[in-house]
């Protein structure tokens, strides 16, 4: 399952904040955000079994999440849809990862997905089944479960929205206030839309909060490694602002070397 907001390009200092829950199987295991090795540098939680990630982001300011989507027959992927997500992470921009996802996702078959690629500069959603389909992201807030980007008819994206939307969130800070409030709603009974699964083996896992700004200094990127509701979010900012500094000072080099 798992539910994804991206409040994209309203705030000119953070064009993009995320707001994530990750639903798993309680049995199968993950490690925390780290820096993964490698270039560009990826900043990304990694699933043990099989060895890709549900989102990240680069050090060139790349964020990649993903959902799984409903379908109605599986689709006996071939490849884990994590892997595919660590690949796109590798991309500079969000055009290329864009490109990369299309022509993977049409040559190789996975279990459907939902794919958030953004950048500064350029927003998609890829909704993934038999076929693909791309959207983009409108400036405001974007938010996707199982089904379609804004699907009106999710519960889960519905409830979210209304809880998003009820101040201006005109600010990371006052977003990521709101959204760790909201993504940390606890379940209040059996049939009821929640913002935090939990099931006998099935569940939120972990969630995520993250703020991608002009200036690496200011981004931010809060972990739980647990539900929301019952584990505190930790602050992993300090890698955030490492890879992206080092991204910054990449692109200076490489642009004073062209010049």
């Amino acid at each position: 399952m798992c539910l994804l907001a991206v409040q994209y390009q309203l705030v000119p200092e953070s064009p993009i904040l995320v707001a994530a829950n990750r639903e798993e199987y309680f049995d199968r295991p993950s490690q925390p955000p780290s820096i993964q090795s490698g270039k560009p540098r990826v900043l990304c939680g990694v699933d043990q079994k099989a060895g890709g990630t549900w989102l990240g982001v680069n050090q060139n300011g790349l964020f990649v999440g993903i959902c799984n989507r409903a379908t109605t027959m599986p689709l006996f992927g071939q490849r884990s849809r994590g892997s595919l997500v660590m690949d796109l992470l590798r991309c500079t921009t969000a055009n290329k990862a864009l490109d990369k996802a299309l022509a993977e996702l049409s040559e190789t078959q996975y279990e459907g997905c939902n794919l958030i690629i953004a950048d500064a500069k350029a927003g998609y959603a890829v909704h993934s089944d038999q076929q693909q389909q791309v959207v983009d992201l409108k400036p405001g807030l974007n938010i996707i479960g199982a089904h379609d980007l804004n699907d009106p008819d999710d519960e889960r994206v519905r409830m979210a929205r209304r809880l998003l939307t009820l101040q201006t969130l005109d600010s990371p800070v006052k977003f990521l206030a709101v959204a760790s409030r909201v993504f940390a709603r606890a379940p209040v009974g059996p049939g009821r839309p929640s913002m935090v699964i939990r099931n006998k083996d099935y569940g939120t896992v972990s969630s995520s909060l993250i703020a991608l700004g002009v200036k690496p200094r200011d981004a931010i990127y809060q972990f739980s490694n647990g539900a929301p509701d019952q584990t505190k979010y930790e602050d992993c900012s300090p890698m955030l602002r490492d890879i992206l500094s080092r991204g910054l000072r990449e692109a200076r080099t490489k642009a004073k070397v062209s010049a």
